[in-house]
């Protein structure tokens, strides 16, 4: 009886968790243990999630990689570490960041980053310092320093290609 009342009681801390955002295994079960839930009452709740299907880190998986790439503009490397910290298992974290780099590109999130950093001005236009800042920024968001310096690169022979044809 009163093992049923720590279950309902649990069970219900785990909705109002879940109603508030998607949530990981490892997230939900650490929050259970945290509020003072016996193990048996966690991995009962845990369990009867899953069967209800409200408790899934491949939807997961997906739902926050796809938030982090399309929404924050995050390379691969963040996506990884952050769904790394939730206790998402690699496989699913590969085929997460597979699945979203088919709706946007890494190359195509650091365009979109260059262009909101740098205001609209040309590379060309920038010093060294505010193109070392918007490297530190690129790899901050788990971009590759290869990545960058390939896409930097592809800019500024856009923007002297595209001087040269205005000259003539």
């Amino acid at each position: 009886m009163e093992e049923d009342i720590r279950f309902e009681k649990a069970k219900q801390r785990a909705f109002r968790l879940l109603t508030v955002r998607a949530r990981s295994r490892l997230e939900l079960q650490t929050s259970l243990k945290e509020k003072g839930f016996e193990e048996d009452i966690v991995e009962r709740t845990m369990a009867r999630l899953i069967d209800l299907g409200y408790l899934d880190d491949q939807s997961f998986a997906a739902q926050y990689a796809r938030d982090l790439a399309v929404n924050r503009l995050f390379g691969n490397k963040k996506i990884e570490a952050a769904l790394l910290t939730k206790g998402i298992d690699r496989t699913l974290i590969e085929q997460s960041i597979a699945q979203v780099r088919n709706e946007i590109s890494e190359r195509e999130a650091i365009k979109m980053i260059i262009k909101k950093r740098t205001k609209g001005k040309k590379i060309t236009g920038l010093d060294g310092k505010e193109k070392g800042r918007l490297s530190r920024n690129l790899m901050g968001k788990g971009f590759t320093a290869g990545l960058i310096f390939e896409e930097l690169t592809l800019t500024l022979q856009e923007e002297e290609s595209c001087g040269l044809m205005g000259k003539s």
